[in-house]
């Protein structure tokens, strides 16, 4: 989440007017995170999260807000707690702000994590798995933009600036991609991913996950990648040193819901190493093309390059602490 997009009270107030809800009380911009443009929207009894879609280079492409806010619908209908689309007066899950496709959806209490702890990892390892068995009967279909071939057209945007990130970048991720393209894994069971489910997309209460929100790269993946991807976000310390025990847990509590296939295990070291690759290319260009005026924290690159040296010398999924 972030704030590209500035707006002021009229305009807020002409979006609102599309929806049967009480007067607002007040509003604020969310500063974090690298995408759309958030605020929390207050009236006298409730909150939402108010999105405006930004025109990016990673950002979402309006023709996929039906598939995003449909996912929504069904998660929420389905037992995951997740944000819920609000419908305007026309029954529209989104309307225009700004110039730009806005759309609000409910506010999830709890609080996110910026250090989990091993059980938060377990409860979140769990609640993708849920995430996974209940986007199954999802019927829209929507291809995964940010894979492999998104990871080489960013990195040849952004090669011949990449040491202004890290001396001899480039030639570390031309060498590593050509060797994922090479061997990344077909025929795994593949559904409904989020892709992004990093600390601060999900909510804890009392020590269980209350909510998962920011499903604005969700799509029909590899359902193992989805959990790469948590590999990479939850079990890495401040030091960029991987914590086995956070991944033991992340990996028992996903296995708890819904036990991997052995092509799957097999298959999680590349994984693992793309989904490093996904946020390093990703990132990378972002660092190099940041707005000036945006009210966004940018995120070093180099922090997933180091996990993408961890990942290419993993042989085993034991090495992640998965217990056979």
């Amino acid at each position: 989440m972030a704030v590209f997009t500035q707006i002021n009270e009229a305009q807020l107030a002409e979006f609102m007017a599309h929806y049967d809800l009480p007067e607002v009380t007040g509003f604020k911009g969310i500063a974090a995170g690298v995408q759309n443009s958030n605020f929390i929207v207050e009236t006298n009894n409730e909150k939402y999260i108010l999105t405006i879609y930004e025109d990016t280079a990673t950002g979402v492409n309006p023709d996929d807000l039906p598939y995003f806010l449909g996912l929504m619908q069904h998660l929420a209908a389905h037992g995951i707690d997740c944000p819920t689309p609000i419908a305007q007066k026309n029954g529209a899950l989104s309307g225009q702000l700004a110039g730009r496709p806005a759309a609000l959806v409910s506010f999830l209490s709890g609080r996110g994590t910026v250090t989990p702890k091993p059980p938060q990892c377990r409860a979140v390892g769990a609640a993708l798995a849920e995430l996974h068995v209940a986007g199954a009967g999802f019927t829209m279909r929507r291809e995964n933009r940010q894979g492999p071939e998104n990871w080489r057209r960013l990195f040849e945007a952004s090669q011949a600036r990449a040491a202004e990130a890290s001396p001899g970048l480039a030639d570390i991720i031309n060498q590593e991609l050509t060797r994922l393209e090479a061997a990344w894994p077909q025929g795994l069971p593949t559904g409904v991913i989020h892709a992004d489910l990093f600390p601060d997309n999900v909510f804890f209460e009392n020590g269980a996950v209350s909510g998962i929100i920011d499903f604005y790269f969700a799509c029909h993946d590899v359902l193992a990648y989805d959990l790469a991807i948590m590999l990479n976000a939850w079990c890495f310390e401040a030091d960029v040193n991987f914590n086995i025990t956070k991944a033991r847990a992340l990996l028992a509590g996903y296995q708890s819901v819904r036990p991997m296939s052995a092509e799957e295990i097999e298959a999680l070291p590349v994984l693992a190493a793309g989904a490093a690759m996904r946020f390093l290319t990703t990132r990378l260009y972002d660092w190099l093309n940041r707005p000036e005026d945006a009210l966004v924290v940018p995120k070093n690159p180099v922090d997933y390059l180091r996990r993408l040296r961890f990942h290419r010398h993993v042989t085993s999924a034991a090495e992640y602490g998965l217990e056979s």
